[in-house]
């Protein structure tokens, strides 16, 4: 198996992760009902709390799947794996880490 295969085995095990993160995740944004008959005022805080950490874990998600997909473009384009910044390869062990990096740990640590 070569190298990029196997970084698109991750990247798609990750995108499936976060696929089903996505639905688990559906009910924490749910709309909070204002009914101070059946939840107080601190229940119904607590609940908005909630549905506003739910929808930032969303948008997290949602930013690190467009970063997934851009590293599949970037695979099909045969720049993955490659620093942006200097050209050098980028070390596996970095990429294990983060599968969405663009910059080798030289150029990233500037």
């Amino acid at each position: 198996m070569n190298r990029n295969d196997r970084f698109r085995r991750l990247i798609m095990a990750r995108l499936a992760e976060l696929s089903a993160e996505d639905s688990r995740g559906l009910e924490g944004q749910a709309v909070v009902e204002l009914d101070q008959q059946a939840v107080g005022r601190l229940s119904r805080m607590d609940a908005l709390q909630s549905q506003a950490m739910a929808r930032a874990t969303q948008a997290r998600r949602d930013a690190e799947t467009q970063r997934l997909h851009r590293a599949l473009a970037r695979m099909e384009q045969d720049e993955f794996g490659w620093c942006e910044d200097c050209g050098e390869e980028i070390a596996d062990k970095r990429l294990e880490v983060d599968l969405t990096a663009t910059r080798c740990i030289s150029c990233a640590s500037g």
